[in-house]
């Protein structure tokens, strides 16, 4: 595909802008709209999921499938000891892969390096196939969720990146920050995740995630400003009294922050229908409990 523009925004952090792909994108979620759910690859299913409970505090209990694949190319001992800029290098295979979540709108890419550290301990799902994720009201589930099967720490690529972890020179884990789960999974870097926890460090990513489309924060932002505004007045309308600067000054700090952070929300989940319904995702989850009767 073109190249898309690209926002600078440090040397750790870009947003591009995606054009000419209007979706269903090749790595999609998909639903039945009753709490199933499948997160597809092409036309191969890598994630069954069904999530239990009401309102906002709901289980999703989930299966994944052998088969996916990541949407980089493999990393090379040269490329990981040269000075590339991750976030750049993965914007730009992203922009050529077949498997990736990517679809028409803006997307950003940050490296991040500190995270709580229970995303890296409790909440990352080493179980193979199943899971179970709590997802919790008002703060989301908050972990990691491979796509593959975890290596031992004593495999060769593991091995092999366990050294680069030790000179400082291991490429970062390609992260899908997901809205619906607030949480993570992983796109590329499953071997390096645990060669970086082999050895005691906590492994550094690039999180790529949707951003909102300029058309959608600008609205918005208009009506937080004329609400700000009306704030202001009815403010202003107020005898003034010795704390009444400081709460225009925290007003003012307050609207700024909000604006400023607007362009760079994340939006709902982009969900799609899954072709055969509540039938076609029973049928996958019964060949699927086949193949792993205690799952």
């Amino acid at each position: 595909m073109n190249r898309g523009h690209r926002e600078l925004l440090g040397p750790g952090r870009l947003v591009l802008n995606v054009a000419n792909r209007p979706g269903p994108p090749a790595l999609r979620f998909e639903t039945t709209g009753d709490g199933r759910l499948l997160l597809r690859q092409g036309e191969r299913p890598v994630l069954l999921g069904r999530t239990v409970g009401r309102h906002c505090c709901r289980d999703l209990h989930l299966h994944r499938l052998d088969g996916y694949r990541s949407p980089l190319p493999p990393l090379r001992s040269a490329d990981m000891r040269s000075n590339v800029n991750w976030p750049h290098q993965y914007a730009r295979w992203l922009e050529e892969a077949d498997g990736a979540p990517l679809l028409d709108g803006r997307w950003e890419l940050a490296l991040r390096t500190e995270f709580p550290p229970y995303v890296w301990t409790e909440e990352f799902v080493k179980v193979w196939p199943g899971g179970r994720l709590e997802l919790y009201c008002g703060g989301g589930w908050n972990g990691v969720l491979p796509l593959r099967r975890l290596s031992p720490p004593d495999a060769g690529r593991v091995k092999a990146y366990r050294k680069h972890a030790r000179e400082g020179t291991l490429a970062p884990v390609l992260l899908w920050s997901v809205a619906f789960l607030d949480g993570c999974v992983i796109l590329d870097g499953h071997d390096r995740a645990m060669a970086a926890l082999a050895e005691g460090r906590t492994p550094e990513c690039v999180l790529l995630h949707r951003v909102s489309d300029e058309g959608v924060w600008r609205r918005v932002a208009e009506r937080a400003t004329r609400a700000h505004e009306n704030r202001l007045r009815q403010s202003a309308a107020r005898p003034d009294d010795p704390g009444h600067a400081r709460q225009r000054a925290a007003m003012e700090q307050g609207h700024a922050e909000l604006i400023a952070s607007l362009p760079y929300g994340m939006p709902p989940t982009d969900f799609w229908p899954l072709p055969g319904g509540a039938r076609a995702w029973d049928d996958l989850a019964d060949r699927a409990m086949l193949q792993f009767p205690r799952d």
